[in-house]
């Protein structure tokens, strides 16, 4: 299960269950994908695709989005742990 987070201007904020802990988000749009760290700063770690001005608006907007990402990943990854 990947639950979605948000779907903002063609992009999808995304986790995959059973990956590492660490709190993080994966953003997909179209043939794109990036993940990035929330935790303990935003972080990019990994890019497929996306240009500089694209992961530049990516950054904003997880900056503006990151702590209800935080809270959404814990409370799933809780029942994930949980199951």
């Amino acid at each position: 299960m990947s639950p979605v987070f948000k779907r903002e201007e063609g992009f999808c904020f995304k986790i995959y269950s059973n990956e590492e802990e660490r709190k993080h988000i994966h953003v997909i749009k179209a043939e794109c994908e990036a993940k990035f760290w929330l935790e303990p700063s935003i972080e990019l770690a990994s890019n497929y695709g996306f240009n500089d001005k694209e992961i530049k608006k990516i950054t904003q907007m997880l900056k503006q989005y990151g702590n209800d990402f935080k809270r959404q990943f814990s409370e799933h990854i809780g029942k994930r742990l949980d199951d």
